[in-house]
């Protein structure tokens, strides 16, 4: 009879887990920062997916009120203006790429929105240019990071340990090197949860 009870037992607990795998994301919340204009679209919008899909809660933000425009004309809506994000209302801030985000590689209040989460140990994600903005905040001297292929000597640079792989975890940063690894990086953060 106890065998029976825990063979159910097991059967029940395997039958009641997510899909994907990834209850811990169930219920946080994540901020991500767009350009206002030439964000990376797939950057955007494959890990907007597997956040979404994973039960997390996205807001976005940016200089622009309404809507920002990628790379290829799509359209992001944005929910928030970036200097009226509060990082404790958020368990992640991802930062987006694109040729756009340059806007945001020296802009003190993203330095600052990145310096607080890691201080309060939230998650930290950044993926094409996106890693430069979290070099020049200085959250990543000493840290492992990728970033676009093109932009590894500015990021080492900064202080940052620069491996040349298309995700990369370090502790709560983690970091991607583009469109190719926007997918692999959306998942990488649920887990991270």
């Amino acid at each position: 009879m106890k065998k029976i009870l825990v063979v159910l037992l097991i059967f029940c607990m395997i039958v009641t887990l997510p899909a994907n795998g990834f209850a811990g994301a169930k219920g946080k919340k994540a901020l991500f920062i767009i350009a206002a204009k030439d964000y990376q679209e797939q950057e955007f919008s494959r890990p907007f997916s597997a956040l979404s899909q994973g039960g997390v809660e996205i807001t976005v933000a940016s200089t622009v009120s309404g809507e920002a425009v990628g790379t290829d004309g799509a359209k992001a809506r944005v929910d928030i203006q970036l200097a009226d994000a509060r990082v404790d209302d958020f368990d992640a801030i991802v930062f987006i790429g694109g040729p756009g985000a340059s806007q945001y590689v020296d802009d003190p209040l993203a330095h600052s929105l990145a310096q607080e989460a890691m201080k309060k140990k939230k998650l930290v994600a950044a993926i094409c240019m996106g890693p430069l903005i979290l070099a020049k905040a200085g959250i990543l001297k000493g840290k492992k990071a990728t970033v676009f292929p093109t932009l590894a000597e500015q990021l080492k640079q900064e202080g940052a340990k620069y491996f040349a792989k298309p995700v990369e975890r370090d502790g709560r940063i983690i970091t991607a090197d583009g469109p190719d690894s926007a997918a692999a990086f959306g998942q990488e953060i649920i887990k991270a949860f």
